[in-house]
């Protein structure tokens, strides 16, 4: 299902500037993957500062412009629907007057839930990126893997594991200070 962009990168199949969708498809071409997750993790980290869930998420536009950046927000607005992914989503659909997102990419620090990855499908994101795996509440990779049904309209494509290390960092030290 998703295709790991970090262990391709290790195996060498992809090149830090390289299109892992390309190269996993055997082309290259002119075309450069640029990551945003560093912007999504100062998003995770701005929301860790609020005492929210530290997950960040960014919409990226076809053209490689940034969107809308958002951290979870859920406490803030007492909103349980107020997650980074839903956040960026709905910033980035107003910023574009538009209801859906056809050809724009996500960088989120956590493998969306079950909720963000319909969010996602509804929205038409061509392609999901994100960061640490969730074994407790994933909706993509775990759990009830939303893209493998045959009730979803749109799957995006996804790869998974862009800077898990520093996303998995930012939640464990979130959670072990409030243990």
């Amino acid at each position: 299902m998703a295709a790991s962009y970090s262990k391709a990168l290790a195996l060498g199949s992809v090149s830090k500037g390289g299109s892992p969708r390309l190269a996993a498809r055997g082309i290259s071409g002119s075309m450069s993957f640029r990551s945003h997750m560093h912007e999504a993790l100062s998003e995770a980290r701005a929301a860790a500062s609020r005492g929210e869930v530290p997950v960040g998420a960014v919409v990226v536009g076809p053209d490689g412009a940034v969107l809308a950046t958002a951290g979870n927000r859920t406490r803030e607005l007492n909103d349980p629907t107020a997650h980074a992914e839903v956040l960026a989503i709905r910033a980035a659909c107003a910023a574009l007057g538009a209801e859906r997102l056809p050809g724009c990419d996500l960088y989120v620090t956590l493998e969306p839930c079950p909720m963000c990855a319909a969010a996602i499908s509804f929205a038409r994101i061509a392609r999901l990126y994100y960061g640490a795996a969730d074994p407790k509440s994933g909706g993509v990779a775990q759990g009830p893997r939303l893209y493998s049904h045959a009730q979803c309209h749109h799957a995006p494509e996804v790869y998974d594991g862009i800077n898990a290390a520093p996303s998995e960092a930012l939640l464990r030290d979130f959670f072990r200070e409030r243990r």
